[in-house]
């Protein structure tokens, strides 16, 4: 029988506050080697990732239901056709397409058990342009198909130009209302390639609008101080910028003939212990490859900054955990709560998810 299966009447959200029936960042692509696998937690739960000698990824749980070893630590075979996953400490193979066991080199030819009946969690993944993405349903047997199609970020490359990765110690909600916050920009990311602090405080009005299971800053032209922008892109420019639950935030810049994307994934691994990886692509934009490790090097200056306030944060809240929220900056961290919520109450009731969030002008200085 499969493990780890939960008897909660609320559906769709964990008593962690994580969000589930929804899909997660699993792996970057060039994280999977074809025959091999490694040890990732997702939700508080080992999940081992894979790649089979054929080249498809696969994600299951991590503990084989015999001794509770990681599969992690056995290898990869062929059983009857199928690619498997053996356990290191008695031989025992499961599939890596379902999670069924194939086969118990202990057994006795006329020995009367149902492989079929022993399993281990399987999670369902997609991959796309370089990424992984694994499917968390709320109930652990549930072997249907996903409630929601994976995310689609549109065209773009099949490899990304770079990623980076930090594991920020917070909780996914504290590290999305981080992310998203428009007023620490000054404080926190004042370099002078970016927001240096001569360049003052403006008044920024930005329409909101909604979108699948989230938000988006309609298109507009970028702030007048990024400068990288302008030297990559020329004056002709928009950038959006979106974000949709449980965790993923885009910004996409482009003119007539150029794209830079940059995506942020927030995965939960544990209840003060979110990762935090950044995807980035461009297209006809040969300018960038010369500033490729340049501009690595200032997307993990950034996320570093927003990490230090995270533990700065931590020090505060081991004393005290309500915060206070006020219009209009913080407006996006109460529309994310909201969704929260949205969600949960749909699939509670087995409903379809209806977006809360009404169109909407945010004003604020930075």
């Amino acid at each position: 029988m499969a493990d780890g299966a939960t008897s909660e009447k609320q559906q769709g959200m964990t008593a962690e506050g994580w969000l589930t029936d929804c899909w997660y960042l699993g792996a970057v692509s060039n994280e999977l080697k074809a025959g091999s696998q490694f040890r990732r937690e997702i939700m508080g739960q080992p999940v081992v990732f894979g790649r089979t000698h054929k080249g498809d990824a696969f994600a299951l749980r991590d503990i084989c239901p015999h001794r509770l070893v990681p599969l992690s630590a056995g290898r990869q075979l062929d059983t009857d056709g199928e690619p498997t996953l053996e356990c290191p400490y008695h031989g025992w193979r499961f599939g890596a397409a379902d999670g069924v066991c194939k086969h118990m080199p202990s057994l006795l030819e006329d020995a009367e058990m149902d492989l079929s009946r022993v399993k281990v969690r399987h999670y369902p993944t997609h991959e796309k342009n370089g990424l992984v993405f694994v499917y968390i349903a709320h109930n652990a047997r549930d072997t249907g198909d996903p409630v929601v199609l994976p995310p689609d970020f549109g065209d773009l490359p099949d490899k990304p130009n770079f990623v980076i990765q930090e594991d920020f110690n917070a909780h996914m909600d504290d590290a999305v209302v981080g992310l998203m916050d428009p007023a620490h920009v000054p404080f926190v990311h004042n370099q002078w390639w970016w927001r240096p602090p001569s360049t003052g405080f403006k008044v920024k009005e930005k329409n909101f609008i909604p979108r699948e299971r989230g938000w988006a800053i309609e298109r507009h032209q970028p702030s007048s101080n990024s400068k990288l922008y302008r030297w990559a892109f020329g004056d002709k420019v928009t950038t959006e910028i979106c974000f949709m639950i449980p965790g993923f935030r885009w910004e996409v810049v482009e003119n007539e003939k150029a794209r830079f994307f940059t995506l942020t994934c927030l995965t939960p691994q544990q209840p003060k212990l979110t990762r935090i990886t950044q995807i980035t692509w461009w297209s006809n934009l040969p300018m960038l490859a010369l500033f490729k490790p340049v501009g690595k090097h200032m997307g993990r200056t950034f996320l570093r900054q927003d990490k230090r306030m995270v533990d700065l944060q931590n020090s505060g809240m081991a004393y005290q955990k309500a915060m206070m929220w006020i219009d209009d900056i913080d407006v996006q961290a109460k529309w994310y709560q909201i969704l929260k919520r949205s969600w949960v109450q749909s699939r509670t009731q087995n409903t379809p998810f209806e977006n809360p969030i009404e169109p909407r002008t945010l004003r604020w200085r930075s």
